[in-house]
């Protein structure tokens, strides 16, 4: 099943959450700080010893005092008019995670907006690469549930339309999205 919900990405009790991270791994603003206020400081001593992360890929550690069991940190890409393979970095990010869900036997995960915040993707680009992607993987993921974990009113709106785009698109195909 994948859902889109309105909720504190902090507060699920999932496998893994996906962190929209910064290169260093160390925290920062949005959502990269609440996962770092919330895990605790045993998380920034896990993510020192990872030596960063390049956009596009994707670290994992412990949760700590997350309810989570693990935090999966993907760096994003930083719009820049579209033009610098913006749209294919954002995808790794998704496609990068599901990946790992996989390889790690995760039955649960959620993400973020990624790119959305600081980073200044446009919000209908970015949520239409981040539901295409995990659509495009989630049969074969393993997976049994996706969350989109999304608190901004307006990047919600346009995950919403993305999804009912989808749904509207192929009903039966997408059976396993829910709002």
């Amino acid at each position: 099943m994948i859902q889109l919900k309105s909720l504190d990405i902090t507060k699920l009790a999932v496998d893994a959450i996906v962190n929209a991270a910064n290169s260093s791994l160390l925290g920062g603003g949005g959502v990269d700080g609440a996962i770092h206020r919330a895990a605790g400081p045993e998380l920034a001593d896990e993510c020192r010893k990872l030596n960063g992360c390049k956009v596009g890929e994707v670290k994992v550690t412990k949760a700590y005092r997350l309810p989570a069991k693990f935090v999966f940190h993907t760096v994003g890409p930083v719009w820049r008019s579209g033009t610098f393979n913006e749209a294919q970095q954002l995808k790794s990010c998704y496609e990068r995670s599901m990946e790992l869900a996989k390889r790690n036997n995760i039955k649960s995960i959620a993400f973020p907006a990624i790119s959305c915040g600081r980073y200044c993707y446009p919000y209908d680009q970015a949520a239409r690469i981040a539901v295409s992607s995990v659509i495009g993987m989630f049969k074969s993921s393993g997976l049994d549930l996706v969350i989109f974990a999304i608190v901004e009113p307006a990047i919600y709106a346009a995950y919403e339309a993305i999804i009912f785009e989808h749904k509207n698109t192929n009903p039966s195909a997408n059976k396993d999205l829910l709002i």
